[in-house]
Formats: C-alpha cells, structure tokens, sequence
C-alpha cells in the first residue's frame, strides 16, 4: 500500500525590496499556510521598523534626530544595534552599519554608481564608524556623534527578518520548512521528509567560467558548491548585480568601511550558522576581508562553516571550511 505525501507548500511575498518566500511541509495545508503568512507579517513588520528609505521608521527617525538628541529606540531595535556594535568590533570594523554615509558617497544609495572625488571620499570617511554612535542601555536611546551620520541596517536586517520569521514558524508548530530573503539568506528548519537535510547549491557568479577539466564532468559546471542545511542558516554575500563602470573599471557595490572604496578582495562570500542575523552580517565582513581572513572569521563563532571565492592568478581560487568546493579553482 502506496502512502500519501503532501506537496511542499509554497507562501512568497515582496519585502525589503526583495522576494522572501517559505516552503513548508506538513500534513495540514491550512495551518502551514497560516503559518507561513504570519511569518512573513512578521517580516513585514521587521521592514517597518529597520528601513532606511522609508520616514516613519524607527531607524529613519534616528537617522533625522540622533545627531541633536538621544533618540528611543525599542528594545529589539536597540538589542540589534547593540549585536551590529559587537560584529563591527569583532571583525575589526569590516562590518558597519554606519556605511550609509560612503553609499551615497558612491552614488549606491539611490543610483547607478559614481566615483566620487578624493575629497568627497575623504569628508565621508569622517561620518563612518560605530565610534560615532552612543548607545544607551538604560534608557534604549541611540545619538550620533555628529550631524551627517546615518546608520544602514542592509547587511544585518534581513538575516535579522528571516531568523525572526523562522522562529514564528517554529513557534507555530512547522517542523519542516526553508526560508530565504532574496535567496541571499536562507534559514533552514528540519529537513525535508525522508532526507538528513536541506540541500543549496552555490553557483558560479556570471562571467566566471570553470576549470578545463571541469567542463567534462557530470556535475554541473556552473556549480561551486552543495551546502547542507539543517536548523541553520546559509547566507552568501557577493560583488556582483549592482555594480557600475566607469573609466574602463567595474565597481562592486560593497563598500569596504576602513578604506571607504568598493572591495575587491573577493568575489563571493558564504557563512553558515545557527542565526541568520550572523550569517547575513559576516559574510558581508568575510567579502570584504577576503581569503586571508577566513581563518580569523571561522574562529569567531565555534561551528562555523565558510566559503570564499576570490580572484587569482590567470582565474580564481576557492576555498572553504566544512563547505567542499565541487570545482577546481583556474
């Protein structure tokens, strides 16, 4: 006798000026639905607290006031600020969630991209650091250090959005479920029925070609990677998409906050673990701190897996710690 299985379950919805969509398994339809949309209301909710774009938002409202005034945040905004100030000093500031200043600098916050002159660069390298930005744990008030200081919350807040997500999932009952955040961050909960573990493919970035000898194997030859998930999260940062041209050169969109210009120590980065507030925040450090670094950003968190792809001599070069490249680096 044959045994019914349900069809995954898919809810998706536009946030974050992204997609967030959840796939989940279950045996009952209605309820994993229901899930899935308070999960994503939560999502939403997270977006009208953190946004820098939009004015009615706490992080906005800081962003106006905090350079005149102590501003009152609430206790989950102040407790994520408190988590960006500890990740900046643990990577060394190659995490930062003041970077707004050198975005715009850039010509990334709203446009196409720029370069800007060595004094524009120079004047908002000023308004760029957590030194800048008081926190106040009694009170829950954040103030700035000087006015032109602006805080961009992009590279930890939708970690912070899926990992909240996925713990309303779990709340409700979901045992079996994958959620992402423009595919950039991916949570998984459980496995899938009848397998250890959710399984991701990282794919070679476009323009990137792979290894002679790889061209005539059975696996794909665009594939860098199968990552295993199971209750944690995957998160992969990476220079291409928004980048501009100019002057015969292409810029990435990552700024790097200690030298104020566009990283290029690296082409792609991926982190993987339990929370997606931390996936999403190191491995946009990882990227900008580049191969080198990997062993300094492994040994931050015990369990930590990582990848790096970066350019090298006549190609590029991989590696990582507990996630196998599936393709020889050229």
């Amino acid at each position: 006798m044959s045994t019914f299985r349900a069809q995954p379950l898919l809810v998706a919805r536009e946030a974050m000026a992204t997609r967030f969509e959840i796939v989940l398994h279950g045996e009952n339809p209605v309820s994993l639905r229901a899930a899935g949309e308070e999960a994503l209301d939560e999502v939403e909710r997270i977006e009208a607290q953190l946004s820098l774009y939009r004015p009615d938002t706490e992080i906005a409202r800081v962003n106006a006031l905090a350079h005149r005034e102590p501003v009152r945040v609430s206790p989950p905004v102040f407790g994520l600020l408190q988590h960006a100030q500890q990740l900046h000093r643990e990577t060394g500031g190659a995490f930062d969630v003041t970077i707004a200043p050198l975005l715009r600098c850039w010509g990334l916050m709203c446009g196409r991209g720029r370069v800007p002159s060595l004094e524009e660069l120079a004047q908002s390298r000023t308004l760029v650091g957590m030194h800048l930005v008081h926190l106040d744990p009694v009170n829950f008030t954040v103030q700035f250090e000087r006015a032109g200081v602006m805080l961009d919350l992009g590279a930890i807040g939708k970690g912070y959005a899926v990992e909240k997500a996925a713990g309303i999932l779990r709340e409700l009952g979901v045992t079996s479920a994958l959620i992402h955040g423009g595919t950039s961050t991916i949570y998984a909960i459980g496995c899938p029925p009848d397998q250890d573990a959710w399984k991701v493919a990282l794919e070679l970035p476009p323009g990137i070609g792979p290894s002679p000898d790889q061209r005539t194997r059975e696996v794909s030859p665009s594939l860098l990677a199968v990552v295993p998930l199971c209750d944690e999260s995957l998160s992969v940062s990476a220079v291409w998409g928004k980048s501009f041209q100019a002057g015969g050169r292409t810029y990435g969109h990552i700024i790097d906050p200690r030298t104020g210009s566009p990283t290029d120590a690296a082409i792609m980065a991926a982190v993987v673990l339990p929370s997606a507030t931390e996936t999403d925040a190191l491995s946009t450090a990882l990227l900008t701190l580049g191969l080198t670094c990997l062993p300094q950003i492994i040994g931050l968190r015990p369990g930590m897996r990582a990848f790096v792809l970066q350019p090298g001599e006549g190609g590029w070069q991989a590696d990582g710690r507990g996630i196998e490249p599936a393709l020889k680096p050229h």
